[in-house]
């Protein structure tokens, strides 16, 4: 040995221009190599392979696509349901469809083998100069073939012949974890340099799509399961996995819209924070929010409010009632109010929407009332996620987020100030809530968190007038309590 280190040579990738995915994959597929695409019925298999050679056809890479199942007249239909018109990158020696029919008798009789379809595949390779394919519904082959040992030597063929043309290939198979066709099948997951296994689960309100990376041989990649969605266009991947690496600075203080509330957190909220505000129905929560949003916009702010409560126009008119008009901040552009149902997507289509609105609006600050109902967009989990990774997302962006929970009421309302378990990553909590002072019931506000501020311990009576809202000076002796907290 001369000392010297030895240079370390990175993995080729095969880039796929798909919307997150190649970020999750650092950089692609492996090229010249072979990924498994594994996963139950409707999981996207076929459609995550077909846009792999899509757009790298759009980008000058021919590939061609080998379809064990479908016509390639229906593989055709389809991909136009996404916008994608095959027959013109066909047409232009960019891309090829085989149809492969398969003859039982054939097969039975013992007398086939993939020599001919390869010869067929190899003088279409060398037609286009492609390097890419795909091998579509690998299932339907391998169980025509008479006997296990069979499908694994013919496999370990297919698999040589790539190698050997330097193809970067991608093989589909219907098979999901713990099923027979799994366990059949399993020998391709140590044959294949990557593997990547789709899934879909079914959630009370809606069912969800994810992605994860069982293996990538020679390379790093994300590995957590991520959100994936199918829409006009093509597919989308939510590739976020690490919360907090890439977190900007906070920001100077920015006015809370009030006076009061500013010195209560101590100059203001933080540009760039996270915030949430927690209460019961009819605590503020809303009027607290708007306040901010009016103040921003007057300050030439972009402002981005996600609502999924109620319509633009119920929230817009309740507003004008403690005073706040937000129609010319709507009017100048500066103000974008969207409204959906928690229950028309899952978790990652309304994510996906969500950070496309985003890129495209480019708010400044973002308000969204209220995470409560992300529940209903699936399970407690994807909830959790959902708000971990846009608060995660507009901390990475410098964007300001106020997230709105709405609590049971009660004294001890730990659940909804942790805002869905990820207080951890929130900068400013504001705790709303109800108190009976005599025979009148009145509402009061405590800052239990202000990152980086000096802010006041103390709950403050606020009334919401015809002016805006109003904070005493002085804390109120009603016996309050922190949730939580030890009684003295």
């Amino acid at each position: 040995m001369n000392g010297k280190k030895s240079k370390i040579e990175k993995l080729a990738k095969a880039a796929s221009y798909i919307s997150g995915f190649d970020e999750m994959m650092y950089g692609g597929l492996p090229e010249g190599r072979t990924t498994l695409i594994e996963g139950g019925p409707g999981t996207g298999k076929s459609i995550l392979a077909l846009e792999f050679l899509y757009r790298g056809a759009m980008a000058g890479k021919a590939g061609i696509f080998v379809a064990f199942e479908e016509r390639a007249s229906a593989v055709r239909r389809n991909a136009l349901t996404l916008g994608w018109d095959l027959k013109i990158l066909e047409k232009a020696g960019k891309l090829a469809i085989i149809e492969v029919h398969l003859d039982p008798k054939t097969i039975i009789s013992g007398d086939f083998d993939l020599t001919s379809l390869l010869a067929i595949i190899d003088g279409q390779a060398k037609v286009l100069g492609s390097k890419r394919i795909v091998f579509d519904a690998m299932d339907i082959l391998l169980r025509l073939f008479d006997n296990i040992s069979r499908e694994r030597s013919e496999m370990y063929a297919l698999h040589e012949w790539l190698l050997s043309r330097e193809m970067t290939a991608i093989l589909t198979v219907k098979a999901t974890d713990g099923s027979e066709l799994f366990r059949r099948y399993e020998f391709l997951e140590f044959m294949a340099d990557c593997v990547i296994r789709l899934a879909q689960h079914p959630g009370e309100w809606v069912s969800t799509r994810e992605l994860q990376v069982i293996k990538y041989r020679g390379s790093d990649f994300g590995r957590n399961a991520y959100p994936l969605v199918i829409q006009p266009g093509g597919i989308s991947v939510i590739p976020i996995s690490e919360v907090g690496l890439q977190h900007k600075a906070l920001g100077p203080y920015i006015s809370s819209g009030n006076p009061d509330l500013d010195s209560l957190l101590g100059g203001g909220y933080r540009l760039g924070s996270s915030i949430l505000f927690a209460g019961a129905s009819g605590t503020g929560k809303t009027t607290i929010a708007n306040t901010f949003v009016e103040s921003a916009c007057d300050r030439g702010e972009k402002v981005l409010y996600l609502g999924f409560e109620e319509s633009e126009e119920s929230m817009v008119e309740t507003m004008l009632s403690p005073g706040i008009d937000l129609h010319p901040a709507v009017k100048a552009g500066l103000l974008k109010i969207v409204t959906a149902m928690p229950e028309a997507y899952g978790t990652e289509k309304h994510l996906i929407r969500t950070f496309q609105m985003i890129g495209e609006f480019k708010p400044v600050h973002v308000v969204v009332d209220s995470i409560s109902s992300f529940e209903r967009m699936g399970s407690s989990r994807a909830a959790f996620e959902f708000a971990m990774r846009l608060v995660n997302h507009c901390k990475d962006k410098g964007i300001t987020v106020i997230l709105l929970n709405q609590s049971t009421g009660g004294t001890d309302d730990r659940q909804a100030i942790s805002g869905l378990g990820i207080s951890s990553i929130i900068d400013a909590i504001l705790w709303l809530r109800f108190v009976e002072a005599g025979n009148k019931l009145k509402r009061v506000l405590l800052a239990i968190k202000s990152r980086g501020s000096n802010h006041s311990t103390q709950y403050r009576d606020f009334r919401i007038t015809d002016d805006g809202i109003k904070l005493s000076e002085e804390s109120p002796d009603d016996g309050c309590a922190i949730p939580g907290a030890a009684k003295r």
